[in-house]
């Protein structure tokens, strides 16, 4: 494998990996702080419980978050020099917002709600958590604008001199077409984690046989989180279908790769799935839907979408490379299976998780109790479909960019560090790898022994918050 092959699986690994923690992360902080709110309003013990409870499984995905967050930057100047060169003038300043402004409001104010219980007003304390909310939505604001330049570059102007590009229009960046769609695409979503979440611990609580009020607590809580789900994945869905007639507009190749469409057509049909192979000569569509990929690129059943052919003529014909090459990157061509899965991935199991939360709020409707043992595999599998969903979205939006790592402006392989060898990023990648499995065993041991313990109780929350003692002391 060449330095870039590996420069590129090794950034894969560290942003799906560090991914999983971000939608956990910006979904439970809104639900923690309706829930302090609400307790604050009605003083309902079991509000109080919940809050403390959720937040803790809040903090372990903020810790680590953090924690693998932080090497993505490493990996500019490491393994990605070239890109970081020719667009560091503008990539760098919504990065710079990112941690100048909404990770610092996020920490500052998570400090405060840690070591508030007690010694601040509660309204006061309640509003927060809702800062850190504001913190995270703001943080995957910055960074979603400067993704969105990769996929949509505006705002700039090219410096012949330096052969650079540099920052011209802060706010054309801020407010790019791409961001505009994807922004509301990734916060909604994350919305729907938080939500599945919450409704999968849950479930797994109502398993455990615990007190009657308990149990009402647990089903009330399932509610919650079923509804948060089923709402955010409408905003999903409408956010996801106006990103997909963007998405044709400014990278028609993406779309013709999610469906593997070679030819242009007219009333394009949208497979739900297909077999053989995704080359265009031996691929079967199973389930088609006549008109659906028109709908999705263009609102119209009988729009037209253009197909991997023509546009790979196109961009061979304006930015050059050889037609019969069969190294994707000089055919400006992604590579079509993973595209074609990732796209399905991404919204086949957000919509069994939209099917789960509908179960759910069947399951518990009127009092009703969830006790057979069939629906710990909902608890289990609830949480993590969105999850998983959200890193094959991101998985189709990086992938069907290829071969360009800021679209039409440069490739992947021209941004590459030209003095890292192979060597270097093997050890770099193994490294990160090794640290990265220990720090899952780690988050998964922290959440599940935290789950399985439950929250305190309320008389040990007042106990804990009329302490005396003046010094600031982790409670959890």
């Amino acid at each position: 494998m060449s330095n870039v092959d590996l420069a590129r699986w090794q950034f894969a690994i560290t942003t799906v990996y560090h991914f999983l923690f971000v939608p956990i992360t910006i979904g439970l902080s809104a639900i923690v702080a309706w829930y302090h709110t609400r307790y604050v309003r009605k003083k309902n013990p079991d509000d109080m419980r919940l809050a403390k409870f959720f937040g803790k499984l809040f903090l372990i995905n903020f810790a680590l978050g953090l924690v693998t967050g932080i090497v993505q930057e490493f990996q500019f100047g490491m393994n990605w020099s070239d890109y970081s060169r020719f667009v560091g003038d503008i990539f760098g300043a919504p990065l710079a917002f990112e941690a100048l402004l909404a990770f610092f409001l996020e920490s500052t104010f998570l400090g405060l709600w840690i070591f508030g219980w007690g010694r601040i007003p509660e309204k006061l304390h309640a509003a927060t958590m809702w800062i850190v909310h504001i913190g995270t939505v703001l943080s995957a604001y910055f960074i979603l604008a400067a993704n969105a330049f990769m996929q949509n570059p505006v705002g700039y102007r090219f410096n012949e001199e330096t052969g650079r590009a540099e920052m011209a229009d802060f706010i054309a960046v801020l407010t790019n077409k791409v961001q505009l769609v994807t922004f509301p695409h990734v916060i909604t979503s994350a919305y729907m984690v938080g939500g599945a979440v919450v409704m999968g611990v849950a479930i797994y609580r109502m398993l455990k046989n615990d007190p009657p009020a308990d149990q009402e607590m647990w089903r009330k809580s399932a509610r919650v989180g079923a509804i948060v789900t089923l709402v955010a994945s409408l905003g999903v869905v409408v956010s996801g279908d106006i990103q997909g007639k963007i998405m044709t507009e400014v990278q028609p190749m993406k779309m013709a790769a999610a469906e593997a469409l070679y030819e242009t057509q007219t009333n394009a049909p949208f497979s739900v799935l297909s077999i053989g192979k995704l080359d265009g000569s031996e691929a079967t569509d199973i389930i088609a839907i006549p008109g659906l990929l028109s709908f999705l690129g263009t609102g119209s059943f009988d729009g037209e979408v253009k197909g991997i052919n023509e546009l790979r003529e196109m961009y061979i014909e304006q930015y050059g490379g050889n037609p019969d090459t069969i190294i994707y990157d000089a055919t400006y061509t992604p590579i079509i299976p993973l595209t074609y899965w990732s796209f399905r991935f991404m919204m086949g199991l957000g919509f069994v998780t939209m099917a789960f939360a509908a179960a759910v709020l069947w399951a518990t409707r009127k009092g009703r109790y969830v006790s057979d043992r069939k629906w710990l595999w909902v608890a289990i599998l609830t949480p993590l479909m969105p999850v998983f969903a959200n890193s094959w979205g991101w998985i189709f939006t990086e992938i069907g960019r290829q071969p360009w790592i800021v679209n039409e402006l440069m490739t992947v392989e021209a941004g590459v560090s030209p003095a890292v060898t192979t060597g270097e990023v093997w050890i770099s990648m193994i490294v990160y790898t090794l640290l990265y499995l220990i720090l899952a065993v780690v988050e998964v041991k922290l959440f599940l022994t935290y789950t399985r313990k439950g929250p305190e109780s309320y008389d040990d929350h007042q106990a804990s918050v009329s302490d005396d003692n003046d010094t600031l002391a982790f409670a959890y």
